[in-house]
């Protein structure tokens, strides 16, 4: 592994994509026109800056500490 961090947040609601961030781009893809307002929403409040520091740091440390609880 390179140490580089991919991901993305999805969020659904009777088992429908709702709205997603991808990592790569910093984007949020609303699914459908409900979800572009909360797209919208987010966007104006810079939801993405959160997101970001949340998949790329947040994450991994947990995932690092819970391996290490398994072994």
């Amino acid at each position: 592994s390179d140490g580089s961090v991919r991901g993305s947040q999805r969020y659904g609601y009777e088992g429908r994509d709702f709205i997603s961030f991808e990592l790569g781009s910093k984007n949020f893809v609303a699914a459908d026109d409900a979800a572009e307002i909360t797209r919208r929403r987010w966007e104006d409040e810079n939801e993405a800056e959160g997101w970001e520091n949340y998949l790329k740091h947040v994450c991994p440390e947990w995932l690092r500490k819970y391996v290490e609880y398994g072994r």
